[in-house]
C-alpha cells in the first residue's frame, strides 16, 4: 500500500485537471514550478530542495573518573538531503495533495497525503505527514530549519516524525487565535507496514493532540511555519502550544518504527508497552528576533507482569523499560536574529535528565547541548548558507563536537 499511495494521489489530480488546458506556468525559488489550469481552479507544483554539507565531528570518551580516555575526528561531505516534492489543490472540489521523498535515504518516501478542505479553516488530511502531535521544531519541514540540524529535544524525543494515520486540523479566530489538532494514526511511524505484506505492524493505534494558542494574533502568513523571524514581524506575536499522545503497543525507542523489541506477557504471548508523550512549547518573534522554548518529556505504562523473554523466565524491572524506550525530561531553547539583509545569528541550548539516570543501561542519559549557528538567506529560506557548531556533554559518553557547513538550494 505504500507503494500504490503516491501514484493514487497523483492519479486523482491527473483525473481532475487533464481535460483543462494549462493557462499558465511560472517558476520562482519559493513555489518551484507551477501549473495553473482552468483560471486557477487548479494547481499543480514540482519542486524540492538539495543540501550539501560538510561535516566534522570530535569525541573525548571520558571515563567515570573524567580521565581523558580517547579522542578522535571522523568527517563527512555528502548531500545531507536531496528532496523532490509533488503538490497540488482543486478548489472547486477542496481537495490538495503532496508528495515529498528525500533521495539520500535508503527508504526516500516521506510524505503522500491527501486532504479534504470543507471549510477554509478546517482540514481532514490522510496519509503521510509530519504529525503534529511532536515538538514545536518537529513539526518544521527539513528546509525551514534554523540551524543546520534539529535540536536535542527532536532528536532524542522523535526520528523522521512523519506517521501513516488520519489527521484533523481547525483554526479559527484571528485577534485570539485557536488551532485545535487531533490524529490517529498506525503508531509505528512512517513506511510502517514494513517491508512486504508479511512485516505487518504491532501493536495498536496511536491518539494524540495539539492545541495551539495565538493570544497576539496569528503570525504573518507562513511566518509560523519557520523558528526564525523571516518575515520581521512588526508587533509581538506568541504562539503558546501542547500535544499529547499515546502509542498503545509501542516496538520501538520513540514509537517510529515496529519489531525493534518485543516484551511478552506471562503465558508467552507478545505484550508491547503504551508509549505516551507530552510536549510544551513556546514561539515568539519581533522584528527580527525569535525565541522558541520547548519541553519534551517520554514515559511509560502497560508495564505489569511483562517479560523479557517468551519463556517468561525474566520479568522486566521497572527501570529496564528504559533499555526499550526514550524515557525521560528534555528541554530546548533557542534564540536568534535575522537583519533585513539576510543574515542570522542564533543560540540553542538543550538539556537532558533520563528518568533512570543512575541505570547504565539506559537509552538516553543526562546530557548539555550548546549550539551556536550562522545563516545567510540569499533568496528568503530557500537559497541559504548555514554554519553551526555543537558541543555535546554527558558524564557518561564523554564529550562531542560537532561542526557543520551547509549549503540548501532549493527549487
Amino acid at each position: 500500500m505504500k507503494k500504490i499511495f503516491p501514484f493514487l494521489i497523483a492519479s486523482l489530480l491527473i483525473h481532475s485537471v487533464g481535460a483543462q488546458s494549462v493557462n499558465k506556468a511560472q517558476f520562482d525559488y519559493k513555489n518551484g514550478l507551477e501549473f495553473n489550469f482552468n483560471d486557477g481552479a487548479y494547481t499543480f507544483q514540482i519542486g524540492g530542495f538539495i543540501q550539501p554539507a560538510y561535516r566534522f565531528e570530535t569525541y573525548d570518551s571520558l571515563s567515570q573518573l573524567n580521565v581523558n580516555a580517547n579522542s578522535s575526528t571522523a568527517h563527512f561531505l555528502n548531500a545531507k538531503r536531496t528532496y523532490f516534492q509533488l503538490g497540488g489543490n482543486a478548489k472547486e472540489e477542496k481537495v490538495s495533495f503532496f508528495i515529498q521523498t528525500n533521495f539520500s535515504d535508503k527508504q526516500p518516501l516521506l510524505d503522500a497525503w491527501i486532504a479534504y478542505h470543507p471549510t477554509s479553516t478546517i482540514a481532514v488530511t490522510f496519509g503521510q505527514k509530519q504529525t503534529f502531535t511532536n515538538n514545536r521544531e518537529m513539526i518544521f519541514r527539513e528546509d525551514r530549519l534554523q540551524f543546520t540540524e534539529r535540536g536535542t529535544l527532536s532528536n532524542i524525543l522523535s526520528a523522521s516524525g512523519r506517521e501513516f494515520g488520519l489527521f484533523l486540523e481547525g483554526r479559527f479566530g484571528s485577534d485570539f487565535g485557536l488551532a485545535p489538532q487531533i490524529a490517529v494514526t498506525s503508531g509505528d511511524g512512517r513506511n510502517s507496514f514494513g517491508a512486504d505484506s508479511r512485516d505487518n505492524d504491532l501493536g495498536g493505534l496511536k491518539y494524540g493532540a495539539r492545541l495551539d494558542l495565538y493570544p497576539l494574533g496569528y503570525f504573518k502568513e507562513g511566518n509560523d511555519l519557520f523558528s526564525a523571524d523571516l518575515m520581521h514581524e512588526e508587533s509581538l506575536k506568541v504562539l503558546l502550544g501542547g500535544a499529547y499522545s499515546v502509542n498503545f503497543g509501542a516496538s520501538n525507542s520513540v514509537g517510529e518504527g515496529h519489531g525493534s523489541f518485543l516484551l511478552y506477557n506471562a503465558n508467552g504471548n507478545i505484550q508491547l508497552p503504551n508509549y505516551k508523550q507530552l510536549f510544551i512549547d513556546l514561539l515568539a518573534k519581533y522584528k527580527g528576533f525569535s525565541l522558541l522554548v520547548e519541553f519534551g518529556n517520554g514515559f511509560a505504562g502497560g508495564l505489569s507482569q511483562s517479560y523479557a523473554n517468551s519463556n517468561a523466565t525474566s520479568m522486566l524491572l521497572p527501570q529496564q523499560i528504559s533499555t526499550y524506550l526514550n524515557l525521560g525530561n528534555v528541554l530546548n531553547g533557542q534564540l536568534g536574529y535575522v537583519t533585513r539583509s539576510g543574515y542570522g545569528f542564533d543560540f540553542r541550548y538543550g538539556q537532558t535528565w533520563a528518568e533512570f539516570n543512575e541505570y547504565k543501561e539506559t537509552l538516553i542519559t543526562h546530557q548539555n547541548a550548546l549550539t551556536f549557528g550562522f545563516s545567510k538567506y540569499f533568496q528568503g529560506n530557500n537559497i541559504k548558507l548555514q554554519a553551526a557548531y555543537t558541543q555535546l556533554s554527558s558524564l557518561q559518553k564523554g564529550n562531542t563536537g560537532i561542526g557543520e557547513l551547509m549549503l540548501q538550494f532549493g527549487f
